[in-house]
């Protein structure tokens, strides 16, 4: 189970690393139109804010959690003896489960509700906002996968990670 959880979240983060090259791709792409030709791309500002950065943000977040890349902070628990250590982990562990599975049951009822009105960004043109509404129930789902993950090794290696 671990290994097809490293999988998903790997494939997850590799989708957000493309979409950061397109973001980068089309920031330069406006900066050397803008410069050379005295032109623009219509909507660079919108599909970054919207798009790209959602994206990249949220759909890393379940491959950082597998990593143990989160900040945190414990500097009295490295402290304490390794039965309180690992039984802080999991207590830690089953509130990131439950965190981080009603922010994934909120937003994906968010983006089912925005999907059905075909949400929009305000803008001069019409500019459809829903798709990157589905990036927070993805990135939590991944997140939670990694919680969960990362919960039962501790209990296997009988340690906190």
């Amino acid at each position: 189970m671990h290994a097809l959880i490293r999988w998903t979240n790997r494939a997850v983060m590799a989708l957000a690393c493309a979409f950061m090259f397109l973001m980068m791709a089309h920031i330069t792409t406006d900066v050397a139109l803008r410069f050379f030709l005295d032109g623009r791309l219509v909507g660079t500002l919108e599909i970054t804010s919207y798009y790209y950065m959602v994206i990249v943000v949220f759909l890393s977040l379940g491959y950082v959690e597998l990593r143990a890349e989160h900040i945190r902070v414990d500097l009295f628990a490295q402290m304490m003896p390794q039965a309180v250590q690992l039984a802080l982990y999991l207590l830690a562990c089953a509130l990131g489960l439950v965190f981080f599975g009603l922010l994934f049951w909120q937003t994906g009822k968010d983006a089912i509700s925005a999907t059905a009105r075909a949400e929009e960004a305000m803008s001069n043109f019409t500019f459809y906002i829903w798709p990157a509404r589905w990036a927070l129930p993805i990135g939590f789902a991944g997140v939670w996968l990694a919680v969960l993950s990362n919960m039962l090794k501790s209990v296997a290696l009988r340690r906190a990670l």
